[in-house]
């Protein structure tokens, strides 16, 4: 059934959607808006809001989001289809008669599924026959027990290359061939896929047998050890996850989803208990795949092989997630021993080995860090920068910018603990070092860095950076882009950049040896110089405030920009400079925050000075 964007514009806007919401989920009014405790994830807090305006819903904690249809395939699990029919009685619409295609391609779909139960069930008697005696004998090889082998459908196709044909000769050869269970090739009679192989099915999300994986059972043999169906009406191996129907269930119990690398290693989990165990199909985790998941869980579990191709595919799996990150939806992975599989390990050391392996697994970040890390020597200098440029490409590829903002300070961190290790002294070096000495430029420009500056921002980044060198160091990639693209604080940026590269870790900034030291901001609004604060606090703070000053340029060169397509694209240039003032109405807001936070540490430090020294004295008392 074919409905156009038109119509479907026209149900939206005729249903409201908070009326649709509350019939499930409590909302309270919130201006313009509702607001709620998100009905996708377990929070105290509300931060679920509807509106009706704009027609969609979003939660800012998990980032569920979507319309009115969205709400009803997701919540409450209807389908597409069903949802619009529900919604259309609900709106006084009428549903769009069947575009006589779609019914037909319908109806051979449906006429495909009836092939590939059919092509299921031969399977599956042809392994209970004399003839399925091999791989009966590879089974019992594997210890699957006659429960897993019936659960999991495991057949056994006969070599013969027109097997399947006799056998199915209900069904058009064309079908067959559509299936993806028959090869048809020019100038040759067509002949069946999979011959002389133990024979797996592949379900859909419903449990219905969409497509098939095979293993061969001649040792000797030179074609492929597993061979999947093709791509067909019913399977996109892009699209589907092996044993996701059982999985699934499964892992609402559990609260986790496993992912390893193919299905023979789902099904000696599940046989060894592990029921919420899913596979790709003979390709690298797609990001449709990685969704999937994230619908059943917010971090599934990778569990791949030890081996060099295991970590390869769990770093292809990586690279993919990372452009899609979002707030609390990981991927977090597991780090087999070397050379085992998860039979493998399951066989040679029990369930509890691996139950205490998906226990601990390592984070996106950890694997991230630990790959690149082993991925080449690192023995010089140009191999250690060669280091932290393949960190921060990977970085770069994460769209989230709170997310992307996190790992690149994560992950710098560990850079320069790694790369710029503390030296310590030897016993008997009792001497206090002599301080660097500063070129007599840097020297003249580190002096007046914090001075002159009408910019409190400006002024109390450097103030900070020359209080924690050490995040300047943190920083240095952000400040150097800062400090070339502004002429007036630029140089201030530099000296102290400069400086700071000539310090041992944990050394501060030779100021002391100047005439008239560096001065802080006048009347500061900023909580990391103030006197008292905990020093990782303000640090964090600091953090921030390099972050807002990197970020103001690039928001006002970006509204200059969408001012000056109003003459070539007004509607367009509109919209984006209403998206950038509102995202300079939210800087301007956290800029407010840091101010906010500055008086009441000042509030906090006068009560404790008042509760120290007791009341002003001056007032007589009896």
């Amino acid at each position: 059934m074919a409905l156009s964007p038109q119509w479907l514009d026209e149900l939206r806007a005729r249903v409201t959607l908070s009326s649709v919401i509350m019939r499930t989920t409590k909302l309270q009014r919130a201006g313009r808006e509702w607001k709620a405790c998100c009905p996708f994830h377990n929070e105290k807090t509300p931060s679920f809001t509807v509106s009706d305006e704009k027609g969609f819903y979003h939660c800012f904690g998990c980032g569920a989001h979507g319309d009115v249809i969205r709400w009803m395939t997701d919540q409450r699990g209807l389908s597409f289809m069903d949802a619009v029919k529900e919604l259309a009685a609900e709106a006084g619409m009428e549903v769009p008669a069947p575009d006589p295609r779609a019914a037909q391609r319908a109806e051979e779909r449906a006429g495909l599924h009836d092939v590939m139960q059919a092509a299921q069930d031969w399977f599956a008697a042809n392994l209970a026959a004399p003839g399925g005696a091999k791989a009966r004998g590879y089974l019992e090889g594997r210890g699957f027990n006659a429960r897993t082998v019936e659960r999991f459908g495991f057949g056994f196709a006969p070599g013969e290359r027109q097997a399947m044909k006799g056998a199915l000769k209900q069904f058009d050869e064309a079908m067959l061939i559509e299936a993806g269970l028959r090869i048809d090739v020019e100038e040759r009679d067509p002949y069946d896929r999979f011959r002389s192989r133990l024979m797996l099915p592949i379900h859909d999300a419903r449990g219905r047998v969409i497509a098939f994986g095979g293993r061969i059972l001649e040792a000797d043999s030179k074609a492929p050890k597993y061979l999947n169906s093709p791509d067909t009406p019913l399977f996109d191996k892009g699209r589907t996850l092996y044993n996701l129907h059982r999985a699934g269930p499964a892992s609402r119990q559990s609260g986790r989803m496993i992912v390893v690398e193919g299905y023979m290693d789902v099904i000696a989990l599940a046989a060894a208990g592990f029921e919420d165990a899913v596979a790709p199909l003979g390709t690298a985790l797609t990001e449709r795949q990685i969704e999937l998941l994230w619908r059943m869980v917010e971090t599934p579990v990778l569990c791949f092989d030890g081996d060099a191709a295991g970590q390869r595919a769990a770093m292809r799996a990586i690279e993919r997630a990372l452009p899609l990150l979002r707030p609390a939806h990981s991927l977090a992975i597991v780090r087999l021993p070397a050379g085992l599989d998860p039979d493998d390990l399951l066989r040679k050391q029990g369930k509890g080995a691996m139950e205490k392996l998906l226990g601990e697994p390592a984070t996106l970040l950890e694997t991230l860090w630990d790959v690149e890390r082993a991925a080449q020597p690192l023995n010089t200098p140009e191999d250690k920068a060669g280091l932290k440029q393949r960190l921060i490409d990977h970085v770069e590829r994460i769209e989230h910018p709170d997310i992307r903002a996190l790992y690149k300070r994560e992950l710098l961190e560990r850079f320069s603990a790694f790369a710029f290790p503390r030296r310590e002294r030897s016993a008997g070096d009792w001497r206090k070092p002599p301080p660097p000495r500063l070129s007599p430029d840097t020297a003249r420009r580190l002096r007046s860095a914090g001075q002159g500056s009408r910019d409190q921002l400006v002024a109390a980044v450097i103030a900070g950076l020359m209080r924690f060198p050490d995040e300047a160091l943190r920083h240095s990639e952000q400040l150097g882009r800062f400090a070339a693209r502004n002429l007036k604080s630029g140089p201030a940026i530099d000296a102290i950049l400069e400086a700071v590269e000539m310090l041992e870790p944990g050394e501060n900034l030779p100021i002391s040896t100047f005439d008239g030291p560096v001065a802080p901001p006048d009347n500061t609004r900023f909580a990391f110089l103030g006197e008292g604060i905990d020093p990782q606090v303000a640090r964090e703070q600091l953090a921030e405030a390099v972050a807002l000053l990197v970020e103001r340029p690039a928001l006002e060169a970006a509204l200059a920009a969408a001012t000056a397509r109003f003459e070539t694209d007004p509607e367009g240039a509109f919209a984006e400079q209403q998206r950038l003032l509102k995202r300079k109405l939210e800087f301007e807001q956290r800029l407010g925050q840091m101010a906010s936070r500055r008086a009441a540490s000042a509030a906090q430090t006068d009560s404790t000075r008042t509760r120290e020294t007791g009341p002003a004295t001056g007032a007589e008392t009896d």
